[in-house]
């Protein structure tokens, strides 16, 4: 007897327990790229450190995390986190804290004594690195890592770079810097202190070395052109910065002037502050367009110090300034006024920029420096095969982690470079939007706050302005992250398929889908809270 024509399919057939056939398009797991990945100048899997540290697993996290950046601890102190700036998380109430988990790793790490993985077998090959701050320590954890023989030289007598000398202890304690120094020395990096490069050709030669990896600070303040008298105190802000280093501490008096709106002038100001000083800070533009981060310049206005917007010095005497104020054009530029006002003054810093010594530069073949800095390929190599260049010596904005960054560039085309071959950086994944997640699973979580040290101890002694997250609330903000564009198997999609096609492949492995029986209905996708599915047409 003939079959009911409503039945199509032969129970013998292959597709007799089938259920998706008729699909047009089916789900497929990806992982897209998180925008605090994306975001971040040192290249940190943020989101990967952040799934073991919202587990509990520190030292995993922190393991991962030292993969790309050996200075959590550092970091989490002295970054300005533009990875939160961009933390899909703000959109619901705070961006996730990354900087404090940061922070509470690498200094768990100090305290449990934690050492870095050790390196690959030796290469037989040997770098030099002159320089011994972010750029230059950083490309040498990398390289060394990587099993080459690593000796770095630096004209100072510590190593850290500007991190030291142009960095206040209240900002970063020399404690956790110098630890965080010493464990790339246990590596087998080689630190020479007090051993200034002066041509980097005859070193290189001296010293049999391979390739070169040039990451000299930024140490030589600019200047202004005031008129000023031959009693006139005028001093550069790095040097202040700089002597507060040593034994003897520098001699401004009671009443300074800080001619300039960055962080470096927020910094001298405020280290004038709890010397006591009563530091003042001109600055001829607006707060708004102060290249100092708004945070840094609320604390200092906190700590009492004046800041005179809109003011230009016009002339410096032994005892007084003269400035003059200033007024915005039509569009908005700061144009004289003619106003004038005199100010006492034992002192003035100018924080006008650094510019970067480079006379071992000198005579070097295909070299180029264009406005102070170092032409390099994308591959950080200068005009001079070998010879690498990072940090503040090239074009690119300067802070820690960008420096942080160029080191570990560096160091894999380095690396690269001396096998013969070139270094070709992973493709990256589509970024993982806002509008791909599904955040009504996530809970209302506020961020968690670091805490201050009080006004009256911040304005008189050099202790750490910020506190740190203990265990618990760092766990807490850990798990505010919201993994996204990556799976966390959360089981959402297991739980929603009405077909049973999806697999749970066990613990960390995540699910695949079994498309004999998924519809490509889609709900998956719907479903997922971090948008780690996407419907694509089916092939025909």
């Amino acid at each position: 007897m003939d079959k009911p024509f409503a039945i199509t399919l032969n129970p013998g057939s292959s597709l007799a327990n089938h259920t998706g056939s008729w699909r047009t398009s089916r789900p497929v797991y990806l992982d897209r790229l998180p925008p605090c990945n994306n975001q971040c100048p040192a290249g940190e899997d943020i989101q990967g450190w952040l799934f073991h540290a919202e587990s509990g697993n520190y030292e995993k996290a922190w393991r991962h995390l030292t993969k790309d950046n050996p200075f959590p601890a550092t970091m989490g102190r002295v970054c300005y986190h533009s990875c939160e700036d961009v933390c899909n998380r703000a959109k619901l109430d705070a961006p996730v804290g990354i900087n404090s988990v940061e922070r509470f790793l690498g200094d768990e790490a100090i305290k449990q004594g934690w050492k870095l993985a050790p390196p690959e077998a030796d290469t037989g090959k040997h770098v030099l690195i002159v320089g011994a701050g972010p750029s230059g320590m950083s490309a040498a954890y990398h390289l060394r890592r990587l099993g080459h023989r690593v000796t770095v030289h630096d004209a100072g007598p510590f190593m850290g770079g500007m991190m030291r000398f142009g960095i206040p202890k209240y900002r970063l304690p020399r404690e956790v810097l110098d630890a965080e120094m010493q464990r790339v020395v246990d590596l087998g990096v080689e630190v020479k202190l007090n051993s200034k490069v002066d041509n980097i050709l005859a070193s290189m030669k001296a010293g049999k070395f391979d390739a070169a990896f040039l990451a000299v600070g930024a140490h030589i303040g600019k200047r202004a052109m005031i008129p000023a008298g031959d009693a006139a105190k005028i001093v550069d802000a790095i040097s202040v910065l700089r002597s507060m280093e040593g034994q003897d501490k520098p001699m401004l008096g009671r009443r300074v002037i800080v001619y300039g709106g960055g962080n470096t002038a927020i910094d001298v100001a405020r280290t004038a502050k709890r010397m006591g000083a009563e530091p003042i800070i001109v600055y001829r533009r607006t707060r708004e367009k102060a290249p100092a981060h708004d945070f840094e310049i609320e604390e200092a206005l906190q700590e009492g110090i004046m800041v005179k917007w809109l003011s230009t010095i016009k002339q410096a005497g032994e005892s007084s300034i003269t400035i003059e104020k200033m007024a915005l054009d039509d569009k908005g530029f700061p144009q004289p006024t003619g106003e004038f006002e005199t100010m006492d003054a034992d002192s003035v810093v100018l924080a006008l920029g650094q510019d970067v010594d480079l006379a071992l530069l000198n005579d070097v073949p295909g070299l180029e420096v264009n406005d102070g800095v170092v032409k390099v390929d994308p591959n950080m190599m200068t005009g001079h095969p070998g010879i690498f260049a990072g940090g503040d010596m090239v074009p690119a904005e300067r802070n820690v982690t960008v420096a942080i960054g160029h080191g570990k560039k560096a160091a894999r085309n380095i690396d690269a470079w001396l096998k013969a071959s070139s270094y070709q950086a992973p493709p990256k994944h589509e970024l993982a939007h806002f509008e791909r997640l599904n955040t009504w699973y996530y809970a209302d979580a506020p961020k968690t706050v670091r805490p201050m040290l009080d006004i009256i101890r911040r304005q008189s002694t050099f202790d750490e302005v910020q506190g740190g997250l203990d265990e618990t609330n760092a766990l807490f903000e850990a798990r505010r992250c919201l993994s996204c564009g990556n799976c966390f198997e959360c089981d959402n999609c297991y739980g929603v398929c009405p077909d049973n096609a999806v697999i749970k492949l066990g613990p960390g492995k995540r699910f695949e889908f079994n498309y004999d029986y998924c519809k490509g209905c889609g709900m998956c996708v719907t479903e997922c809270p971090c948008g780690a599915i996407k419907m694509e047409a089916e092939e025909i």
